[in-house]
């Protein structure tokens, strides 16, 4: 008896749709997307936007049941379409001294760090990164030992913010008493390589009827990709901050290996033309002290003449040590003897207290959990048997 092997493949499932989430939405986007899936008409589009998006971003609301100025069947029909969901928060890290550090998983593989600073700004700061890795390879950094995976929307750099103001209990959007004030992209990647994202982040962010953080209190920091300075001002008019750390281009092209592309005289021409600067947006210059590296008094004096004419003011970032560097803090005395050449100078010069050193939140220590445990992993298979 003959038999007949049925060898066809069986017909694939089709894959979950998947419902798109309007938290890290523009205006003009949410107004688009609500016409698209046919929950209003475009005539009245930009009110159920405006609607919506206060109970997203002042209420902070992931349920669309609690939206209650919106009609019953309305809610039922974004509920289908769209939903409001939080990225998952693999891991939170309190730090003796108050910082927050957030893993936030983003999808399968794709992590990043966040970092909330008590007491930094009129009350405290969040440092948000803008890429999962880094490109720009700074000697001194320990993101910079993670390779670059991909650029962050701006959902998922809105999603960092609201995290963190779900986990302080800051909904609805206070205007007093903010525990969460300003807002820094200092943490993993480089915001100007993902401009358009950082962008239109900020816009949701900086939204009077939403978060409402001033475009004042928001800072973007950069290692110096020259070309998109301009933009950078023109698009978002946040506040710069340069990645500088070594006054000559011998140096930099040692710690900021960006420099190479565009060394200190271009970059000290694009931050002149930055729009807006003046003296009440001055430029934050980060100099991070390493002993024996960039801390001399002669270099202090450098410093003073390259800035010579830029309102601006120079953060001395004690070097925050972690697994595997070569580098070393410079002493303290060290570090106020720089700070009192910069005075001299005329530029306020503070210098950054190290916060959440215990928990690796402090500058330049990012990195995420997922890269950390695939290390790890090679380490130990890279150890023969018998060393084990």
């Amino acid at each position: 008896m003959g038999v007949t092997l049925d060898l066809s493949r069986p017909a694939a499932k089709p894959p979950a749709t998947v419902r798109p989430n309007l938290c890290g939405m523009t205006r003009a986007e949410l107004a688009a997307a609500l016409v698209a899936a046919d929950v209003v008409p475009a005539a009245k589009a930009k009110m159920r936007a405006t609607q919506l998006w206060r109970w997203i971003h002042h209420y902070g609301v992931t349920d669309f049941e609690r939206m209650t100025d919106v009609a019953k069947e309305t809610r039922a029909v974004l509920a289908q379409a769209f939903n409001l969901a939080r990225p998952e928060i693999v891991e939170r890290q309190v730090s003796k001294d108050g910082t927050r550090k957030y893993l936030i998983r983003l999808a399968p593989g794709i992590e990043v760090e966040t970092v909330y600073i008590p007491d930094v700004g009129r009350a405290g700061a969040l440092c948000v990164s803008s890429q999962v890795g880094c490109t720009l390879n700074c000697t001194f950094c320990h993101t910079g030992t993670q390779a670059l995976v991909r650029n962050l929307t701006a959902a998922e750099i809105v999603a960092q913010v609201q995290v963190a103001r779900d986990d302080l209990e800051e909904w609805p959007s206070p205007k007093e008493d903010r525990r969460l004030t300003n807002i820094v992209f200092m943490g993993m990647g480089e915001p100007l390589y993902n401009l358009d994202h950082v962008a239109a982040a900020i816009d949701i962010i900086a939204d009077n009827e939403g978060i409402a953080i001033s475009r004042r209190r928001i800072t973007v920091s950069t290692s110096g990709v020259v070309p998109e300075l301009h933009d950078l001002g023109e698009k978002t008019q946040a506040m710069l901050a340069i990645s500088l750390h070594a006054t000559n281009d011998a140096l930099r092209d040692v710690l900021v290996p960006l420099n190479k592309k565009y060394p200190l005289d271009q970059l000290m021409a694009g931050i002149r033309a930055y729009p807006g600067l003046s003296n009440a947006r001055r430029v934050t210059f980060e100099y991070v002290m390493l002993k024996g590296v960039n801390d001399t008094p002669a270099e202090a004096k450098a410093l003073v003449q390259m800035l010579k004419g830029i309102p601006a003011k120079i953060n001395l970032i004690p070097f925050n040590p972690w697994p595997g560097t070569a580098y070393e803090c410079s002493s303290w005395s060290t570090i106020e003897a720089f700070a009192a050449i910069l005075n001299r100078g005329g530029y306020a010069s503070p210098i950054r207290t190290p916060r959440g050193r215990d928990i690796l939140a402090a500058c330049g220590q990012l990195k995420s959990e997922s890269e950390k445990l695939r290390a790890s992993a090679r380490r130990k298979i890279a150890v023969p048997a018998s060393d084990a």
